[in-house]
């Protein structure tokens, strides 16, 4: 747990699937921290100086020092509050090279496929979300095989891999309402849908967002695009 001298802020939207995987990892570690709101569309002077490189969120500031990228934060976390909660990365060096591997293959795989099916960008929503199932096909095949029979990626508790994909799960939802198509069904990701059933009634149940509010913050973010696109 956090204590006196521990100055926890987090840099993101409540919304950001990314700035998620953040949230339910201080949740996890039972830390306490405020969470510091950017404009959709905007970048604020805190967020410049603090993440230079990339300029985006999310960013931890622990103490007056900074740290970038999502699951590098998720690591930092785990590393830092050994105290409490549990061990979110594996103990196993295997078991964490896999955690990883996997979560790559979510990063690279998965982002590109949210803003046609949020209406951000124009195209087929039923072609988008047949390539969004068969992107996740090979975690299905693998959960099995990695969860070792168990409740979630990480065994009993979730771990690593789950923070990695769980902080999508609200944001699937969403994207299937607005756009009336299935990603996820019993019929082609049975194990994961059951995971997701799982992951979501777990201790993180209180910071996922409601899907309603997700498919209000899309209208946020196509009116700051709209906003910033230059007129001729």
């Amino acid at each position: 747990m956090t204590t006196e001298r521990d100055e926890v802020k987090l840099i993101g939207t409540w919304a950001g699937g990314l700035v998620m995987r953040v949230m339910i990892a201080l949740n996890l570690k039972q830390v306490g921290y405020k969470l510091l709101q950017e404009t959709p569309g905007q970048k604020s002077k805190l967020l410049l100086q603090s993440n230079p490189v990339y300029k985006k969120i999310p960013v931890l500031i622990h103490n007056g020092k900074s740290i970038c990228e999502s699951m590098i934060i998720v690591e930092y976390i785990d590393e830092t509050w050994t105290s409490s909660g549990w061990q979110i990365l594996p103990s196993d060096p295997h078991d964490r090279a896999i955690a990883r591997f996997w979560t790559a293959y979510i990063d690279d795989k998965l982002p590109g496929l949210f803003p046609m099916l949020m209406g951000i960008i124009p195209g087929n929503t039923v072609t988008a979300a047949e390539r969004f199932t068969a992107c996740l096909q090979p975690l299905e095949e693998a959960f099995e095989k990695i969860s070792k029979g168990k409740s979630f990626f990480n065994g009993n508790e979730i771990g690593y891999l789950d923070i990695a994909l769980g902080s999508h799960i609200g944001w699937i939802k969403a994207v299937e309402k607005m756009a009336n198509v299935k990603i996820m069904t019993k019929e082609k990701t049975p194990r994961l849908v059951m995971w997701a059933e799982r992951f979501c009634v777990h201790t993180v149940k209180e910071i996922m967002p409601k899907i309603e509010k997700l498919i209000e913050y899309t209208e946020l973010i196509k009116l700051s695009l709209i906003t910033a696109t230059p007129r001729n």
